[in-house]
This record gives C-alpha cells, structure tokens and sequence, in this order.
C-alpha cells in the first residue's frame, strides 16, 4: 500500500472535517408546500371576443341604417353598429364560457421556515 497516499487521505479527510461550520443558533428549515389549485381552460384563439363584437355591429349598423330618415337615419345606424357590438361581444363570450372546462392542477414551491 502506499503510505503517502493514505496519509494524505486521512489528511484530507481531517481537513474537510475540520472546514464544517458549527450549526448557528438561527438554522432555517426549507420545506416544499404544495396546494390544488383550480385551472379555468378555453380552447379560443379570440380571448377578446374581437370576431362577434365586428359581426354584432355590422349587423346592428345594416339593420339601424333600415330606419328612419336623415340625421335619425344616421343615429340609427351609429345606435344599431353600437347595439349589435356589444351583443354579438356578449353572446360570443357565452359561447365561448360553455365551451370551457376547469382541471384542478398540483403546484408545489418551496418556503424556508
């Protein structure tokens, strides 16, 4: 065997042993928590809802431009784009909330005590 080699080891060994720092009076203890947490998913690329706001009113517009005449003609019109923006937001959202589902997901962090 060879005796410097392991005269170095327990060297080492004792050194390292030596190098440990005496435990503090203040240890902190870091633990992980881990919680359920419900997970609302949509499957749509319109999250806005953009599409049936721009139909809504168009359609509102063409069906207010169908009444009365003159400024009321256009009133109509501004009152009908506006209208039918706002329901065909609304009911695009419907659509779109029935056509989503919620999983419960597992996330975990790690808190130090």
């Amino acid at each position: 065997m060879n005796k410097p080699l392991i005269a170095f080891a327990a060297l080492a060994l004792a050194g390292s042993t030596l190098a440990v720092p005496a435990a503090s009076a203040q240890s902190s203890h870091r633990r992980q928590v881990c919680e359920n947490v419900q997970v609302r998913h949509n499957d749509s690329k319109d999250n806005h809802q953009i599409a049936g706001t721009a139909i809504g009113a168009v359609a509102g517009g063409v069906l207010g431009n169908q009444v009365g005449g003159g400024k009321g003609k256009t009133l109509a019109t501004v009152a009908g784009a506006v209208g039918g923006g706002y329901a065909g937001n609304r009911i695009q959202k419907n659509n779109q909330d029935k056509n989503s589902y919620t999983t419960t997901e597992r996330r975990c962090h790690y808190v130090d005590d």
